[in-house]
């Protein structure tokens, strides 16, 4: 939701095209006497951005120095030209602090700590990697130009540590940050301007992220309904979209989020972005399209129109062998190191209940393909026949599809805990070896469900079902069966391996912190 948010974001400090000669000449005044004349941003996030300067800046002297120390000891090494000719005795003391400054601006220049990038997303953590390897690779080159002879294993123990560290400690700086953001600090104020039916879309999806850093403080619909709220929310209604500015300095609002232009004037977009503090205050606008990732998105201007441009997901073989040695590894390496563990659940599973060990059963995968999924058997052996007598009951969780109990009295005790812990899943590393399904992806359907889909839906068979994904590690079956959609089809269409990576993070620190499990 944070990415979609900002795509398409409007830079306050653009100069209009259009609109009356009178308002671009006041907007033009304003900016020269106002609002551009003291760019400060948010006290907030001045104050986060030094402490990452802070945290950054000692990682390094503790690498580089430790480095230096691990590899010449704590003598006075010096760099050398070819042939062991001095370069004014310039000593590792020297290049270190020399290096500790260069890496410093290198995350300065590249925007590491930037607003944009802090606090959600693999952005940040890209950035810092981008820059440490932009740096070392510009350091070989001059090395190699200039025949200097810098100590390679000082440098290969810098360079990996020191990302690992600058990546951890940034890792360490988002879990305050977002501990600060679930309780409605460290959040950029926001001011939803739309329609009714799309503010109340983005207001709900905002609330259930608060570690994106966006608080909804406001909103702003053409009814204008004063001292109404938004559909399901306590989010007060200020006024029509005449009343945004306003509605900004009544609710000290930094941020005004467009989230649809259909019932707004034509040039309204462009009045609020005049009417707002350059530096201070942001606009941006949430296309409709949803769930899509930010390279699939371009943004190319054509005529003053900044059209985006939305590339078709596709999947290359290189993506899909990719894709495929990752699950081949990770699954061979589990049953391995499991090994004792599957043993020991399926003597239990064997000698606490009656009935075979695996739990057999039909589902969906890849193109709409029946497969047989396994699980360690965690319910009676006629599970299934006493399906239809629960689906009568009012149930507490699942949704409309997707049939979900707390309580699910078929479940046996030594099932209970399997479950609780996600277990039972483990026999499905058999399935992503036998290449029925994958490590990551859209949880895999029963045939009944299936038979309920809509047409869009079966866009989740382009890939393999997976033994965790988005869905599972996002509400599992807190969820409705419109979000659970879309999450798969956002994973479906969006896939990268680093993404994996994060979904199997997630889902090891989930298992760590046990709850509902997914049928």
């Amino acid at each position: 939701m944070t990415s979609d948010l900002r795509v398409g974001a409007t830079s306050t400090s653009q100069t209009a095209h259009a609109g009356s000669p009178k308002a671009a000449t006041a907007s033009a005044t304003e900016s020269l006497t106002g609002p551009l004349a003291s760019p400060k941003a948010p006290r907030w996030r001045r104050a986060y951005s030094r402490r990452l300067i802070v945290t950054d800046f000692l990682v390094l002297v503790w690498v580089v120095y430790g480095a230096q120390i691990a590899w010449f000891g704590t003598g006075n090494a010096t760099v050398a030209m070819a042939h062991d000719a001095r370069i004014t005795d310039l000593s590792y003391w020297g290049f270190s602090a020399v290096l500790i400054v260069a890496w410093m601006w290198a995350l300065s220049l590249i925007d590491s700590r930037s607003e944009r990038v802090i606090g959600t997303g693999a952005q940040e953590y890209i950035r810092v990697i981008d820059a440490s390897f932009r740096l070392f690779g510009l350091i070989a080159i001059i090395a190699f130009l200039t025949q200097i002879e810098i100590a390679r294993g000082y440098l290969l123990i810098s360079l990996p540590l020191g990302v690992a560290t600058l990546v951890l400690g940034r890792w360490v700086w988002r879990q305050w940050l977002i501990m600060k953001r679930q309780t409605g600090e460290y959040s950029a104020k926001v001011l939803l301007v739309g329609s009714l039916a799309s503010v109340t879309q983005i207001a709900r999806e905002l609330d259930r992220s608060p570690s994106a850093g966006y608080r909804v403080v406001g909103a702003c619909v053409p009814t204008g309904k004063i001292a109404g709220t938004v559909p399901g929310t306590a989010i007060p209604i200020m006024g029509s979209v005449d009343a945004v500015e306003r509605a900004v300095a009544t609710t000290g609002a930094d941020t005004v989020a467009v989230t649809s232009t259909d019932e707004l004037p034509p040039d309204k977009v462009k009045q609020i972005s005049w009417s707002l503090e350059a530096g201070r205050q942001h606009l941006v606008l949430a296309p409709s399209i949803i769930d899509v990732a930010g390279p699939r998105l371009h943004t190319r201007p054509v005529a003053g129109l900044p059209l985006i441009h939305v590339e078709t997901p596709r999947f290359s073989k290189g993506q899909l062998f990719l894709k495929r040695s990752v699950d081949l590894a990770g699954s061979l390496l589990g049953v391995v190191v499991l090994s004792p563990l599957l043993l020991f659940l399926a003597v239990t599973v064997r000698l606490t209940s009656e009935g075979p060990i695996l739990f057999r059963q039909t589902r969906i995968g890849l193109r709409g393909r029946e497969i047989t999924m396994f699980k360690f058997r965690s319910m009676v052996v006629n599970a299934e026949d006493l399906l239809k007598h629960l689906e009568k009951q009012n149930r507490d969780a699942g949704n409309e599809v997707m049939f979900k109990m707390r309580n699910d009295p078929r479940v046996t005790r030594v099932g209970r805990v399997m479950r609780r812990f996600s277990l039972d899943e483990l026999p499905q590393l058999f399935n992503v070896i036998n290449g029925s399904m994958s490590l990551v992806g859209p949880r895999p359907p029963l045939p009944t469900e299936v038979a309920q889909y809509a047409d869009h839906v079966h866009r989740r068979f382009l890939v393999k079902p997976g033994i965790t994904g988005l869905w599972q590690v996002s509400g599992r079956s807190s969820l409705s069966w419109e979000e659970t959609v879309r999450l798969d089809l956002s994973y479906v269409e969006n896939w990268t391996l680093l993404g994996d990576m994060v979904i199997l993070a997630k889902t090891a620190r989930a298992t760590l912190k046990p709850g509902d499990t997914a049928a």
